[in-house]
């Protein structure tokens, strides 16, 4: 597994150095107007590449989100492994998002499948199907399954992805991330059930995003 640094995501850096670079050279040629374009291009970058910690939960039978961003559809939806429609939480990043994603559960990667496709704007429903998209098949100690997919959207053309078939990932651990504007749709599995709504705001790793129906009833 190869795992990303905290504070900053190491697919930041080509960004970061290209762009103070030239804020840097434009400013030493008394070419301020350039030298102030890519000092903003370097401040964005900086933002978007952000990578911070957070504080996962860590009660039994529960689900953190595997993105920041708003929760823009919960509806059963057809499983890109299996076919089968099973409940789905459908996650918006905008550009000022932090776009590292994180695994929902402590579980191992069964299976990872990679889509070519289109480039919509990731809020559509065809974006689930369309789109270029890269699907994580997780299992959990208890044989629960889930599905995690990174969608690119309309400004996205990169999908990261920081694992292997095989790999065990923890609650909350990073997985990848998606450049610029995207989306993660989240497959539940039957017991679980959503404790979000549409339209409320999630952080990856640190907002509970469904819950065991065991765990529902013990409340």
């Amino acid at each position: 597994m190869r795992k990303a640094s905290s504070g900053l995501t190491p697919e930041g850096i080509p960004s970061l150095l290209l762009t103070g670079l030239g804020t840097f050279a434009f400013a030493m040629m008394g070419c301020w107007v350039l030298s102030t374009v890519f000092f903003i291009l370097f401040w964005f970058s900086l933002h978007f590449f952000r990578d911070p910690e957070r504080v996962t939960p860590t009660g039994k039978g529960l689900a953190v989100s595997p993105a920041d961003g708003k929760v823009i559809k919960i509806n059963p939806m057809e499983d890109p492994f299996t076919g089968e429609r099973r409940m789905c939480i459908c996650i918006f990043m905008n550009v000022f998002s932090v776009h590292v994603n994180r695994s929902p559960v402590a579980a191992t990667v069964r299976g990872i499948k990679y889509f070519s496709g289109k480039y919509l704007n990731a809020a559509w429903d065809k974006a689930s199907t369309d789109n270029e998209r890269c699907a994580y098949d997780l299992e959990q100690a208890d044989g629960s399954r889930w599905t995690m997919v990174q969608i690119a959207g309309l400004i996205a053309r990169r999908i990261v992805c920081r694992v292997d078939e095989g790999d065990a990932l923890t609650r909350g651990e990073r997985y990848g991330m998606i450049k610029f504007g995207s989306r993660v749709d989240l497959y539940l599995p039957e017991d679980y059930a959503p404790a979000v709504t549409v339209g409320e705001q999630v952080f990856a790793g640190e907002t509970v995003i469904a819950s065991q129906a065991e765990n529902e009833d013990s409340k």
